[in-house]
């Protein structure tokens, strides 16, 4: 078992797989499409050949990142593919830089065994503003967010002001 960034050609394998724990609310719904555009995000766990787990890592910059999309076939669970896959998440978060990295869960208990804390979902505005606010449960959320690292004093949204940035050159019209 091991995990390898993901391929245009995975796209729908992906999008099998997450299909499958949208209807019951585990998983955002995640469209081809998205899946496509994004799918330099996504890294698989493959066992013999067989794509049996995915997860996407959501950069909202070095101060933040979001895993998300991760789920693992019903024949992997239990057999260290959910594992495979955070350590590739988490090894490509350092590859960026990232200093701490999060996730909402309804099973906190396994990402505790892999070393996230649980944390109020208050602390992390990026998330609330990308996905809570417009999710169905955001008035009734039963997620507990996650994280791992150092919690972000500053968002992507407070990092530069306008009057941070110069013109380079004269704008013509």
């Amino acid at each position: 078992m091991h995990a390898r960034n993901a391929k245009l050609p995975d796209a729908f394998a992906i999008e099998q797989l997450i299909q499958v724990h949208v209807g019951d609310g585990t998983l955002l719904p995640r469209s081809l499409a998205e899946i496509c555009e994004n799918i330099r995000d996504f890294i698989v766990v493959e066992n013999n050949g067989e794509i049996v787990g995915c997860g996407a890592l959501h950069l909202y910059g070095m101060h933040l990142a979001e895993i998300r999309s991760i789920t693992v076939t019903n024949r992997s669970e239990g057999k260290g593919a959910g594992r495979v896959l955070i350590d590739a998440l988490m090894k490509e978060a350092q590859k960026q830089s990232v200093t701490c990295v999060c996730l909402f869960t309804r099973i906190p208990g396994f990402f505790a065994k892999m070393g996230f804390c649980e944390v109020e979902k208050e602390a992390l505005p990026d998330k609330i503003f990308k996905d809570c606010m417009k999710c169905s449960r955001r008035n009734a959320c039963d997620e507990v967010a996650m994280y791992q690292g150092t919690l972000p004093k500053v968002t992507a949204r407070t990092l530069r002001s306008p009057k941070d940035y110069v013109q380079i050159a004269p704008l013509h019209a």
